[in-house]
């Protein structure tokens, strides 16, 4: 035991460790941020009952006003303003509100997100003017529309809806693997390549080289708290969206946590290459976004990568955040196992340590 304690990596590891803790900015972005922002995202999206669109009538729409006539209630806020509210228990509640304009506020409302679409008449007959790219235009135009041809009361038939309620299918279900592998990356990028180009920046590796430390050890020390530290951040968002949320790991354990490590080793191997060879922290702030940022957005963490053009989705499926996000996601979603997981541990890991390799390599400590 004693040999252990006096050993050059253990002491190391332990400084980082002590260091990494005492930082209170590291324990709420890397702890509490991630717990926050699933909690925001998966109450916004997953628990409410009730759908609400914004219309804009201009001028006298004859078809529209007859149905607000019977079914809308005046705002008790607004006279302009008509609340349309449906009961559907098997596609959840939807609340119209439809306010009486000029062509030219319409156009402003629209502008500015006040408004999904704009509702006309020409000889009795409904137009709808919305931005055709715009999905929740769309879907306020198609259920409008079925309205207006067959009003809440009308008699109903041909049509067998089934909801879906597999687990693994909510947006929350979506989104917390992304959280994991988008945290592992900026937790390891910043916690290991700032932190280095941070200190050379302030002479103080020129110091830690001049005594009886190993290179690699200080090195290797980093990335291991670092992990260490994630895999805390992981275990901590995971029990409050099982708590809240009541989210399962459908897949293998053991399969996931092998992920987790490739992963890390991964982004460990890349945070030491960036900061190989910086010496000011604003270069390096600039090289952690350039990476980071590119990645939170093609990698699927909050929205899936296929809304992009096709050409670029086997660019995408390259990132290593991608391959991450997307193993973790099959394991937590799909009963990923290890015949699953094998082949992007096996890529996240060469990537890793050639990374690494190449790192220390290029590594200047001064």
């Amino acid at each position: 035991m004693k040999s252990i304690k006096n050993n050059q990596l253990y002491q190391l590891t332990i400084t980082q460790w002590l260091e990494t803790i005492r930082e209170p900015e590291v324990l709420f972005w890397g702890i509490i941020f991630p717990v926050l922002l699933s909690i925001g995202m998966g109450l916004a999206f997953t628990q409410s009952s009730e759908s609400k669109f914004r219309v804009m009538m201009v001028e006298n729409c004859t078809q529209l006003d007859s149905l607000l006539g019977i079914y809308a209630q005046p705002d008790a806020k607004d006279s302009s303003v008509s609340i349309w509210e449906i009961s559907d228990s098997t596609l959840g509640d939807s609340k119209f509100s439809f306010t009486r304009s000029d062509w030219k506020s319409a156009i402003v409302a629209l502008k500015r997100g006040e408004a999904d679409v704009i509702v006309t008449d020409s000889l009795g007959k409904a137009h709808y003017h919305f931005d055709p790219h715009n999905a929740q235009a769309q879907l306020v135009y198609m259920k409008l529309s079925a309205l207006m041809k067959s009003p809440p009361d009308a008699p109903r038939g041909g049509f067998n809806i089934q909801p879906l309620t597999l687990k693994g299918t909510r947006y929350i279900d979506f989104l917390v693997p992304g959280l994991i592998a988008y945290g592992i990356m900026s937790a390891i990028l910043w916690g290991v390549s700032y932190a280095i180009i941070e200190r050379r920046s302030q002479k103080l590796l020129r110091r830690m080289v001049a005594t009886p430390m190993k290179k690699p050890n200080l090195l290797i020390a980093m990335m291991f708290v670092r992990t260490l530290m994630n895999l805390f951040e992981a275990l901590f968002l995971f029990f409050f969206v099982w708590l809240l949320f009541d989210i399962q790991i459908q897949g293998n354990i053991g399969a996931l946590f092998v992920l987790f490590l490739a992963g890390n080793i991964a982004f460990s191997g890349l945070a030491v290459l960036i900061s190989s060879r910086t010496a000011k922290t604003e270069v390096g702030t600039g090289w952690i976004n350039a990476v980071l940022l590119p990645m939170m957005i093609l990698s699927g963490i909050f929205f899936s990568y296929h809304n992009f053009p096709e050409w670029s989705i086997g660019f995408i499926k390259l990132l290593p955040l991608t391959a991450l996000t997307d193993g973790i996601r099959s394991i937590f979603n799909e009963g990923a196992g290890w015949i699953e997981i094998l082949s992007p541990s096996i890529a996240l890991s060469a990537f890793g340590v050639i990374c690494f390799v190449v790192g220390v390599k290029w590594f200047r400590w001064y």
